[in-house]
């Protein structure tokens, strides 16, 4: 019996390697997620030594991403988003309508299309929510009430990202990309066909899940919670995120992303969504991190040689473009400079979401790979500073205590 197989070494090298990675990164209160990318361009293509199976890890990836997605509708709370709707709905929105002009603005200085530009300003445009959760619950902000825009601004700019990557598709021709390698660019009239083709498939399995799926997922899993077997559940959970991630591909044509997202947002108004989080969460957590490993594959660190303004540029928009802009909101709407700091300093990174629209538009052709590994470039720095900015943040904020002025209400 042959052991050496490809898929086995891959995940055995991924793994291994982002746990020690993802250890180091730790210790030196990094967000391990750090480590999981480096794991990754250890064991690409662009460094010496072994190179993991470039075919499988895609495919590794995207049942990272129908987790990861899963994951997202899980903790989607209606509730929350409505506590803060006055200013993280529309604050989110003016948020990445500037980051994404900052970003199209730049790309023009790249000599890039208007299309190219749109996918690199979105990319940029959305926080990690990986990142963000983690930093808000080291310093117990979750419940505050900056923590709770902060979170809410997220949820807003995450349904966007969904709502993108089911349009993205759609409209590569008429921003300058094909999803089928060597066919002729549509007309308009054809694009748009398409554009209401993919809204009307989404409709109907949106419809599907709203009337079918919110009942039966619920019963199913309360029938399995009844037989008091905790592997049989746990089972369940993950069949519901992968059956229907996979349904909505087959029967709708919509993204494995957006069917595992109302996956978890139907099972998120079940009564034993809090047990279905918890017993999912290891599973979730091991393909993330070969999803973020499979990520670190693409990047290639001689993109900060060769193209380091370019860096420099995408690092910006980062860490100031969307800090100011968030900051600049925060205050017009009336809250104090704390609440607006956090606010600005929790959106300055980039994360998973922007990983799989980049590694979206690259295949639909419209975003060149430059694009990608600048996106990949920008993530990976803006998440190192994070924590630096969040450090200056807790001195401001001391600063501010030791002067005796009021915490926000």
């Amino acid at each position: 019996m042959h052991h050496a197989t490809p898929l086995i070494s891959t995940i055995v090298g991924g793994i291994v390697l982002a746990f020690i990675l993802g250890a180091i990164a730790n210790k030196f209160r990094l967000p391990p997620l750090i480590g999981y990318l480096c794991a990754g361009i250890v064991v690409g293509p662009h460094t010496p030594g072994y190179t993991a199976d470039q075919a499988l890890a895609p495919e590794l990836a995207e049942l990272g991403v129908i987790l990861l997605m899963f994951g997202v509708g899980l903790h989607f709370s209606v509730k929350d988003l409505m506590a803060v709707k006055k200013i993280a709905i529309p604050g989110a929105i003016v948020q990445i309508g500037i980051a994404t002009a900052l970003g199209m603005l730049v790309a023009w200085g790249f000599d890039w299309s208007w299309g190219q530009g749109l996918v690199y300003g979105l990319a940029l445009s959305v926080a990690s929510t990986v990142v963000l959760l983690r930093a808000l619950q080291e310093r117990d902000l979750l419940e505050s009430p900056q923590g709770r825009i902060a979170v809410g601004w997220l949820i807003v700019e995450d349904l966007a990202m969904v709502l993108t990557l089911v349009l993205l598709p759609a409209m590569a021709g008429l921003i300058g990309g094909s999803d089928n390698p060597g066919a002729s660019a549509l007309g308009t009239m054809d694009v748009l066909i398409e554009i209401f083709s993919t809204l009307g498939k989404v409709a109907a399995f949106v419809a599907v899940m709203l009337v079918i799926g919110r009942r039966f997922i619920p019963w199913m899993l309360e029938r399995i919670v009844w037989t008091g077997s905790r592997e049989l559940f746990r089972l369940g959970v993950l069949a519901t995120a992968l059956g229907v991630a996979f349904g909505a591909y087959s029967l709708f044509g919509v993204s494995f992303a957006l069917g595992a997202f109302f996956a978890g947002m139907v099972l998120a108004e079940s009564e034993f969504s809090h047990r279905a989080a918890e017993e999912s969460l290891p599973l979730r957590d091991a393909f993330a991190v070969l999803f973020f490993v499979s990520v670190g594959m693409l990047f290639d660190p001689m993109v900060l040689v060769n193209d380091p303004w370019g860096v420099l540029a995408t690092l910006l928009i980062i860490v100031v473009g969307k800090s100011v802009a968030a900051l600049g909101i925060v205050r017009v709407f009336g809250h104090n400079n704390r609440t607006g700091l956090t606010i600005a300093v929790s959106l300055a990174q980039i994360g998973e979401f922007s990983f799989i629209l980049a590694s979206l538009g690259v295949y639909l052709k419209i975003l060149p790979e430059r694009g990608q590994a600048l996106i990949l470039a920008g993530a990976l720095l803006s998440i190192l500073l994070n924590p630096v900015l969040f450090h200056l943040l807790d001195r401001y904020t001391a600063r501010e205590d030791g002067r005796g002025n009021p915490q926000p209400a």
